[in-house]
């Protein structure tokens, strides 16, 4: 998708199992890179997509978001289902970095919303999220992708 300061976003790759096990295990959900690897290939013909942070080395942070539709909305809703990053790389725009991204995906998809499931256990998320725009909405934290008006 592009990059800046050195940090690249792009669509995950099967070939990117390994690294992206090394991340979520640090962060505590371990999980074997040969389902990662599977899985990453299901989700490029699904309906939504894993977005990688990278830096040097291993994946720096991933968001992974899918859309669908809403039976009192005319456009698709995306439901951001992942948002991690490294300790390394919070507080340095990794995330913000990725939400940017996950929301152009959700955009060109043809989303007219993005909601995330923010765990009220993970410390700072709630309050992340409220700084990039999202509102408590029907249990989840929602945002426009579009300025009304």
């Amino acid at each position: 998708m592009g990059s800046r300061y050195g940090l690249e976003i792009r669509s995950a790759l099967p070939a990117d199992a390994a690294g992206l096990a090394e991340l979520l295990s640090a962060a505590g959900h371990p999980v074997p890179s040969h389902r990662l690897a599977e899985q990453l290939e299901a989700l490029r013909y699904g309906h939504g997509t894993a977005l990688l942070a990278l830096e040097w080395g291993p994946p720096s942070g991933i968001v992974v978001l899918h859309w669908y539709p809403v039976l009192d909305q005319a456009s698709l809703t995306a439901q951001i289902t992942m948002l991690l990053v490294a300790p390394d790389g919070r507080r340095r725009g990794v995330g913000r970095q990725l939400l940017k991204a996950a929301a152009q995906a959700a955009r060109m998809a043809g989303c007219g919303a993005i909601q995330i499931l923010a765990a009220a256990e993970e410390p700072g998320l709630p309050d992340f999220c409220a700084a990039n725009g999202f509102v408590p909405s029907a249990g989840c934290l929602v945002r426009p992708l579009r300025k009304k008006g």
